[in-house]
C-alpha cells in the first residue's frame, strides 16, 4: 500500500490505528503478552461470570465445566481462525477484509448489521451490570435501598457509557493500557472466589448441588443446550478479535492470546460463575461478592469488576469505531471520532434505561448473535482457507466497485448471503432463538455446530458451481 493511499484514505489528525487502511509493521502496538493482558481484561469481564451463571441454570457443577471447556474450545478456535488470521496477515480491519466475501457493498451491510448492532447491545448489558453492580455498593456503603433496576442503576450505566467515550477518545493505546491494570486484578478475583468457595464447600457438596432451574426431566437436554450457550458465547467475540489482532505484530501473537485470554480466561471465570451461583443459588453475579468475601472485600471486588466492564465496553467500541471507519460509506469516513463513537455508544446509552429486558435475556441474546455469526464464521474460513488458499489482493480491497476483482455484481455477492442465511434457517430450525425451545435434534448436534456446517458448505458449493463460472470475485482457478 503506498503511501499517496494511505494519506489519501485517511486524515492526518487521526492515527493510523483507527483508519481501515492497512497497518504497516511499524504501526502494529502489539506483542504477544500485549495482546493477552487486553484479551484477558476483556474476557474476565462480568459477562464471563453472567455466562457461568447462565449455564448453571440447566446443569450442576461436572457438567457445567465439561460443557464450558468443550463450547468455548471449539468456537473459540474458529474465531481465532477467522477474523484473526486474514487481518494480522495483512494488517486489514476485519470488516474491509469481509468485501472479498461479501462485495464491497454487502460488506458494508453486514458491517452495520453486526459490528454496531451487537457492540450497541453487548455495551449496554455491561453497562447495566455496571450499574447493579455501584448500585449493590452503594446500599451496603450507605445503608440504602435502591433497586437494581431502577433509575440509580440506569444512571451509573450511563456513566459507564460516558467514561467508555471519554477513554476510547485516545485510541486502543488507552484500551491497553486500562486492561493491563484491570486484568491482574480480575485474576485475583478469580482466584479468591476459587479459594472462598472451596473453604466453604468440599468437591462432593458442590457437585451435589442441582442446577438453578432445578434438576430436569432430561439430563442430557440440559447438557446440550448449556454446550450451546457456550458455544453461542465463543461466537460472540467473532465482530471484535480481528480488529484486535490487526495490531499485533505477528501471527503467534494474534492467534495465542485467543487461547490465553478468550478461552483460558473465559473459562476460568466461567466456572467460577457456575460454583458461585450454585453455591449461593443466586443468579446475578454482581450479587455475589459481599456474600462471599464480606462487606470490605466483596465491595473492593465489585468496584473492579465494575471497572472491567468499561475495559470490554472499550474494546467493542474500538472495534466498532475503525468498521463504521472503513465500511460505514463517505459520511463516516469523514466523520471525527466524536461523532462516531454517539453512533455506537449513543444505542447503548438508550438501552440502560430498560434493564430488566436486556439483562433478564441474555440466553436469548447470545443465541441472536450465534444464529448469524456462527454462519459468518464458517463463510470466512471456508471463503479465505480453503477458496482463496490463504491470499488476499489487499489493492482490490480498497478499489471501487467495477475496477476491484471483489465486486461480483454491483458490490454485492449473493452467493455468500445466501449460505448465512441457510446457517441461520438452520440454526433457527434446531433451536428458536426466541423461547429458546429446541427440536428433538438439537440433543444430538447442537445449533451452532450445524448452522456452521451448513453455512459453510453452502457457500463452497455455490462459489464453486456459480461464482466462479462467471469469473467474479477474483477467485484462484
Amino acid at each position: 500500500m503506498s503511501d499517496a493511499l494511505r494519506q489519501s484514505g485517511a486524515e492526518g489528525s487521526l492515527d493510523a490505528t483507527l483508519t481501515d487502511l492497512p497497518l504497516r509493521p511499524a504501526e502494529r502496538i502489539w506483542g504477544f503478552w500485549q495482546h493477552s493482558a487486553v484479551n484477558v481484561g476483556l474476557a474476565v469481564a462480568t459477562w464471563a461470570f453472567l455466562q457461568g451463571a447462565a449455564v448453571a441454570y440447566y446443569v450442576g457443577v461436572t457438567q457445567a465445566i465439561a460443557s464450558i471447556v468443550i463450547g468455548y474450545g471449539i468456537s473459540v478456535l474458529l474465531v481465532a481462525l477467522a477474523p484473526c488470521m486474514p487481518s494480522v496477515k495483512y494488517g486489514i480491519e476485519q470488516f474491509v477484509g469481509l468485501r472479498s466475501i461479501f462485495g464491497e457493498n454487502g460488506a458494508r451491510i453486514v458491517m452495520v448489521s453486526v459490528s454496531t448492532v451487537l457492540a450497541a447491545a453487548w455495551s449496554a448489558v455491561l453497562a447495566i451490570m455496571f450499574g447493579h453492580g455501584l448500585v449493590t455498593v452503594v446500599n451496603q456503603i450507605a445503608g440504602t435501598h435502591l433497586s437494581e433496576s431502577g433509575a440509580a442503576a440506569s444512571l451509573l450505566g450511563l456513566v459507564a457509557i460516558v467514561v467508555s467515550w471519554i477513554v476510547l477518545a485516545r485510541g486502543p493505546v488507552s484500551v491497553e493500557a486500562v486492561c493491563r491494570f484491570i486484568a491482574p486484578l480480575l485474576v485475583l478475583i478469580i482466584v479468591g472466589v476459587i479459594v472462598i468457595v472451596f473453604s466453604g464447600h468440599s468437591w462432593s457438596d458442590l457437585t451435589a448441588l442441582v442446577p438453578l432451574g432445578g434438576a430436569g426431566d432430561d439430563p442430557h437436554l440440559s447438557f446440550m443446550l448449556a454446550v450451546e450457550l457456550n458455544l453461542a458465547g465463543g461466537f460472540a467475540w467473532w465482530p471484535n478479535l480481528g480488529n484486535l489482532a490487526r495490531l499485533t505484530r505477528s501471527s503467534r501473537a494474534a492467534f495465542w492470546p485467543n487461547w490465553i485470554g478468550v478461552f483460558g480466561a473465559s473459562v476460568c471465570a466461567a466456572v467460577v460463575g457456575v460454583l458461585a451461583a450454585l453455591s449461593l443459588q443466586i443468579e446475578d453475579p454482581t450479587q455475589w461478592m459481599i456474600p462471599l468475601a464480606g462487606a470490605g472485600l466483596g465491595v473492593v471486588a465489585l468496584v473492579i469488576i465494575c471497572l472491567a466492564n468499561i475495559t470490554a465496553i472499550l474494546s467493542q467500541g474500538y472495534a466498532s469505531m475503525v468498521a463504521l471507519k472503513g465500511g460505514g460509506g463517505a459520511f463516516f469516513r469523514k466523520a471525527a471520532w466524536p461523532l462516531m463513537l454517539a453512533v455506537i455508544l449513543g444505542p447503548a446509552a438508550v438501552l440502560v434505561f430498560f434493564p430488566s429486558a436486556v439483562y433478564d435475556n441474555y440466553g436469548r441474546f447470545v443465541s441472536w448473535g450465534a444464529i448469524v455469526l456462527a454462519p459468518l464464521c464458517a463463510v470466512q474460513i471456508v471463503d479465505y482457507f480453503v477458496l482463496r488458499r490463504r491470499h488476499l489482493n489487499v489493492r482490490d480491497l480498497f478499489r471501487p466497485v467495477g475496477e476491484s476483482a471483489y465486486s461480483y455484481w454491483n458490490g454485492f455477492n449473493i452467493a455468500a448471503f445466501v449460505a448465512v442465511a441457510a446457517g441461520a434457517v438452520t440454526y433457527a430450525l434446531l433451536l428458536n432463538p426466541v423461547t429458546y425451545e429446541p427440536t428433538g435434534v438439537f440433543r444430538y448436534t447442537t445449533a451452532s455446530l450445524p448452522a456452521f456446517a451448513v453455512a459453510g458448505l453452502v457457500h463452497y458449493l455455490l462459489t464453486r458451481l456459480v461464482v466462479q463460472r462467471t469469473g467474479a470475485g477474483g477467485y484462484p482457478r
